[in-house]
């Protein structure tokens, strides 16, 4: 029997959920998964072609991806899923077993809640988001895998995100640090030293451009649920001054207003990294995130040219 695919373990995944208000940890839900599946051990222990995951996890780990992406379910902590109130309430409201119709609505109905790549052209994000699993049946071989890839980077980012909501104000500002110096950002890590705290001024982190600190950029990174508005980034430019600084950075996980978009290109100072943005930089510099090579064959004529 073949392992089943990961639209058929979103009902399992929820059911399970939804009996545990806390949540569960990502180890709790394999197994219940597994069991409502009754997987054999060979079928758990079956690998993905890069030996990286185990196959049934894999796929749990998209199915939950799929509830997360209809509102249903979330990340409550690091390594910890939990059903939101509207989960609970669809749960509730939807006995076992889903129809077809409901378990196809889950798998592929929510597939155009994304995070949208900056880097994604306008036609590529509409061919992405009109697609459907027929058409991707007929596309050519790298356009299926350039739509996977795009999921994958689209799903790592929302993880991130989500993960970054959580983390405690003075880790976030050591993450941002972090990236950029992966970015290339100082000599040395410890070129890059994080102030914040009470009395920080506005600034968050100071980077050394030189040895002699000569030329330094100001950091400011927060965590916010809401909007970032003009009155922050002109708070930040008069801490720039302050400090008689060149050169600002304002990060934050959530957005910026258009008032705080002018604000900031009319100073010519600041730039302002937003958290969709955020997420991009740490998957291409890998800050709390790892890849793999993928080898694609490719036939290559002129070697056989006599």
């Amino acid at each position: 029997m073949a392992i089943p695919t990961y639209d058929l373990f979103i009902e399992p995944v929820l059911r399970f959920l939804a009996t545990r208000s806390d949540g569960a940890t990502t180890s709790e839900v394999y197994e219940a998964a597994a069991v409502a599946m009754q997987l054999t051990a060979e079928e758990r222990a079956e690998l993905l072609p890069s030996q990286s995951q185990q196959v049934y996890k894999n796929r749990i780990g998209w199915a939950h991806d799929r509830l997360k992406r209809a509102g249903l379910s979330s990340s409550a902590r690091r390594g910890v899923w939990c059903l939101t109130e509207a989960g609970h309430l669809f749960a509730a409201n939807h006995p076992a077993p889903f129809s077809p119709e409901q378990l196809t609505e889950l798998a592929t109905g929510y597939m155009d809640v994304r995070l949208k790549d900056a880097g994604t052209s306008a036609s590529e994000t509409a061919w992405m988001q009109t697609t459907n699993a027929s058409e991707l049946e007929t596309a050519s071989p790298e356009e299926r895998l350039g739509v996977a890839v795009k999921e994958m980077r689209e799903s790592v980012a929302a993880d991130l995100l989500e993960t970054l909501s959580k983390v405690s104000p003075t880790y976030f500002e050591t993450i941002v640090l972090d990236l950029l110096h992966k970015m290339g950002y100082g000599a040395n890590r410890s070129d890059l030293q994080r102030v914040g705290g009470s009395g920080d001024g506005g600034i968050d982190g100071v980077i050394s451009l030189d040895k002699l600190g000569l030329e330094k950029v100001y950091v400011q990174a927060k965590r916010w649920q809401s909007s970032v508005g003009r009155p922050e980034i002109q708070g930040f430019y008069g801490a720039l001054a302050g400090q008689r600084a060149s050169k600002g950075v304002f990060i934050t996980t959530s957005a910026y207003t258009a008032q705080a978009v002018e604000f900031a290109k009319s100073v010519e100072k600041i730039v302002l990294v937003d958290g969709i943005k955020l997420a991009e930089l740490m998957i291409d510099h890998e800050v709390g995130v790892s890849s793999r090579i993928v080898r694609i064959p490719k036939f290559d004529s002129d070697y056989f040219e006599e």
